[in-house]
């Protein structure tokens, strides 16, 4: 297939003609304009070949104009849904659609009137897909919330950070994006998958709060065999709480990232880094655990960040330099493995994951609000003389 690279990473889209697609190819996608979780599972889609379309509202400061990266290989249409006009239109959209993503609290979607009894009823394969932080039902299913807020129920924001020291936020990760991004799109595919079957679409209840506790599946294994301390933090395997698994600060300021679990790595880790084993004490006591964490503290901080990266990087040490996220699509195995791509002047993460035959492509950056207007509602049989007088009654931004 002709192709042309996308800013000389070697990253390629079809050029017209083409017929370089994505797995999701053939399905379209309807977004209503919202922020965080709910874009990053549209994008994901579109990434994958869907035809994603974006809804926005007139002059909506949450607009795909400030998000250049979720925004990719989406279309923009702005409609005003508070008018008779607008909201026909839109129904119209969703009885041809796969899928329509609602990032809105519970019952906003009724109130606009596009719930989705009604546009199941419409569309009967439509697979109606919510994403919200603490779920459709329950006490605080009203109540305004961020990442912040969802994943402190669930013992992840407790679990993170240093001993004596409050918890930190890990981003907005947990939450938004592992908890309700990706939670998402998982749940889209498996109700498209299943709709093969029964020719019948349904409703998807993601939560982030839901999502959040899903991700901590294995410190409810762990504590069910006595192996994790939910009530402190740095005191476990995996919390910073071992010397083999934590972060250390080198001679130029920069971190290195251990995580030398298995002994096999464990020794190896020690023979690279001239640590005497010995003089370490036993490394699954945790009383040992703050003295041996004191000596290899004391030894990374002799060596830059570089000079460790000569020693271990790509041993089975386990070992990896701690990199901002500007400096990581610089890296060599991302550049090797194409793990970032620059669309239209934005270096962003590369569709992801990757498939043999059917691979994802970036068709175009984020469109412009109201971009796609007469493209897309072309798409959906309106008529040229249909258009226009939507434009003149302003119901197209």
């Amino acid at each position: 297939v002709a192709a042309q690279p996308i800013v000389g990473r070697g990253v390629f889209l079809p050029i017209d003609g083409g017929i370089l697609m994505g797995p999701m190819q053939g399905y379209t996608v309807l977004e209503l304009a919202g922020i965080g979780p709910a874009p990053m599972a549209g994008m994901m889609l579109a990434d994958m070949g869907a035809t994603v379309i974006r809804v926005e509202r007139p002059s909506n400061n949450q607009s795909s104009v400030s998000e250049p990266v979720s925004g990719r290989g989406k279309k923009s249409l702005v409609l005003n849904l508070k008018t008779e006009q607008g909201l026909t239109s839109l129904l119209s959209l969703i009885e041809r659609a796969d899928v329509l993503i609602d990032p809105f609290r519970p019952g906003v979607c009724e109130k606009l009137g596009i719930g989705p009894e009604l546009c199941l009823t419409l569309n009967p394969r439509l697979v109606f897909a919510r994403m919200t932080g603490w779920g459709q039902t329950g006490p605080l299913s009203q109540a305004a919330g961020h990442d912040i807020n969802f994943i402190a129920i669930t013992g992840a924001l407790h679990a993170t950070g240093r001993k004596g020291e409050k918890p930190v936020a890990p981003l907005n990760l947990v939450g938004d994006m592992g908890g309700g991004g990706m939670l998402l799109a998982n749940g889209i595919l498996a109700a498209l998958l299943e709709r093969e079957r029964s020719q019948q679409g349904q409703v998807v209840d993601a939560a982030m709060v839901d999502g959040a506790a899903q991700l901590m599946w294995m410190f409810h294994g762990f504590a069910a065999q006595d192996g994790w301390d939910a009530t402190q933090r740095e005191s476990n395997i995996l919390d910073g709480g071992a010397h083999f698994y934590d972060t250390y600060e080198c001679a130029d300021g920069k971190y290195v990232a251990v995580g030398a679990v298995e002994t096999q790595f464990y020794k190896l880790l020690v023979e690279a880094t001239g640590l005497d084993e010995s003089a370490l004490g036993n490394r699954d006591d945790p009383a040992d655990r703050p003295a041996m964490k004191q000596v290899v503290t004391d030894l990374f901080i002799t060596k830059t960040q570089q000079q460790w990266c000569a020693i271990l990087e790509g041993s089975d040490a386990c070992f990896a330099p701690v990199l901002n996220f500007i400096e990581a699509p610089e890296h060599p195995a991302n550049i090797e493995r194409k793990t970032y791509i620059n669309i239209e002047g934005v270096v962003q993460p590369a569709p992801a994951p990757r498939f043999s035959r059917t691979p994802s492509v970036v068709a175009h950056g984020t469109h412009q609000l109201g971009q796609d207007n007469n493209a897309v509602l072309q798409e959906f049989g309106f008529s040229k003389q249909a258009i226009a007088k939507l434009n003149e009654a302003g119901i197209l931004g």
